[in-house]
Order: structure tokens, then C-alpha cells, then sequence
């Protein structure tokens, strides 16, 4: 049975604030909650297929931006076990770095399966 709506945003929540988290072993231990065995992330730039290849690549681009941290910026359009949600990837400073939307599979073991994020303005889902 697909996830209901309502619970898939504290799921895509607790996923966006690992984009957040400095610590590499916390970040870890976050995604491990909510992703699935044998999940998926794809964006325009990377490809990672399991937690620690994500949480490696998450520290990647923290270490390119010190202090800076993700937020969702946008409600959560679900159904199905299917949700989108648009981001913002914003500099110390307050200024976005960077924004885009994510389209999220969630299976029946209510994790995530699946994430495609595109990035473009995130002016609402």
C-alpha cells in the first residue's frame, strides 16, 4: 500500500535536512532511515546508488559551500507513493546558491526509493 500523503512529508523532510547536516556520520545515519536498500538519487550532475555514495556526495557540495544549507521551499505534491517537492540551496548570507525540484518514489517499506532531482527556479509545485 503506497505511503499516504501525509506521511511522506516528514519523510522528505528528515531527507532535505541531511543535505544540511556537517557531520558525515550523522548525515549517514540520517539517510539510512529513509532510504531504501538499493535506492537511487539522480541529478544533472551525480548519480549515487546507495546511502554512503549520497552522503559522501552531500559532503562534496558542502565542502564547496561551507555553511551553507537546503531547505524545502515549496509544499509537497503527493500520491500514489509519488511526491515533488521544489528546494533551495541557500549561502550563509541568505542568498540561493542554487534551487530545483526533486521527484520522489517512496515503496511500501515507507522509504525512498527514488529520487530525480531537476534544478531550474523552484516557484512552486
Amino acid at each position: 500500500m503506497p505511503l499516504p500523503s501525509q506521511e511522506i512529508e516528514p519523510l522528505i523532510d528528515s531527507y532535505c535536512s541531511a543535505w544540511s547536516e556537517p557531520d558525515g556520520a550523522a548525515r549517514e545515519e540520517t539517510l539510512s532511515r529513509v532510504w531504501a536498500e538499493g535506492a537511487r538519487y539522480t541529478d544533472p550532475l551525480v548519480d549515487a546508488s546507495d546511502t554512503h555514495e549520497l552522503a559522501e556526495m552531500i559532503g562534496e557540495v558542502q565542502s564547496r559551500h561551507p555553511g551553507s544549507r537546503y531547505e524545502r521551499c515549496t509544499p509537497i505534491d503527493a500520491h500514489h507513493g509519488y511526491a515533488r517537492f521544489g528546494w533551495r540551496h541557500v549561502a550563509p548570507d541568505g542568498s540561493t546558491v542554487r534551487e530545483g525540484y526533486d521527484f520522489v518514489e517512496v515503496g511500501d517499506d515507507r522509504r525512498i526509493r527514488r529520487i530525480v532531482g531537476f534544478f531550474g527556479p523552484a516557484t512552486g509545485a
